[in-house]
């Protein structure tokens, strides 16, 4: 029995550390009744019991200024010290997520779905195609173009243009049993300072943006937030 109903969550400005203990708590949690499940045999159609099922969950946030690696990347794209990264107020960790090097901090809109796509469609690739969507159709609703960069994760602005092509929204994630942790970065209105200190995503020849350096204004993440959300449940078809 597929289970669409999604319980929203904003955990506002947090530590990272904090988010990512929260974030592997829930997930633990999923993949341990998943298995159960299975194990009892719930998710046959010839169970006749009553029906136990996963609970997916969508979660934004902010983080104050931290440095993340991925599985993949590498550590000399990090370009501070450790006293530097302390004069800077940041802090750096290794995680468990795809992709490489990224900055999170005040300003960016942190999204992670903890998802069971099983409830959904279990193709990871239709996964961040469809995370990239939300984004790009949240971009539009505020008059920016954006689009896909074509062997790159995220979304650009420019795309189709390599010597103007930027990014607006970093993706990584993580897919155990088809649940999903970790999830999408997007630049509203973060110091774009931050991302010089790094080789983003490990990519060198391209520029990072945000929604604010492209409007010429700032957007509060909230009206940013609302729109992303309602893209997000609609591409999905999320219940509430």
């Amino acid at each position: 029995m597929k289970n669409k109903q999604v319980f929203f969550e904003d955990w506002g400005l947090i530590d990272y550390k904090e988010a990512w203990d929260r974030q592997e708590a829930i997930f633990a949690a999923t993949v341990k009744l998943k298995t159960e499940l299975r194990n009892r045999g719930e998710n046959d159609a010839s169970f006749t019991g009553i029906k136990t099922v996963t609970h997916n969950y969508l979660i934004f946030c902010e983080h104050p200024h931290v440095y993340t690696l991925g599985k993949s990347g590498k550590k000399e794209h990090l370009l501070l010290t450790e006293d530097q990264l302390a004069e800077k107020h940041a802090v750096f960790y290794p995680i468990n997520r795809g992709g490489d090097i990224t900055y999170h901090g005040p300003g960016q809109l942190v999204v992670y779905p903890i998802l069971d796509l099983d409830n959904f469609f279990t193709d990871i690739h239709l996964y961040l195609r469809t995370l990239e969507e939300a984004v790009i159709l949240t971009l539009a609703d505020f008059g920016i173009p954006g689009g896909r960069y074509p062997g790159y994760t995220g979304v650009w602005l420019d795309a189709d243009d390599p010597q103007k092509a930027r990014k607006i929204c970093a993706l990584g994630v993580r897919c155990s049993r088809w649940v999903t942790m970790h999830g999408l970065a997007f630049n509203i209105n973060p110091n774009l300072g931050y991302f010089k200190n790094i080789i983003p995503c490990g990519i060198e020849d391209k520029a990072v943006t945000s929604m604010e350096q492209e409007l010429g204004k700032k957007v509060p993440v909230k009206e940013a937030s609302e729109v992303l959300k309602r893209h997000l449940y609609i591409l999905f078809g999320m219940l509430a």
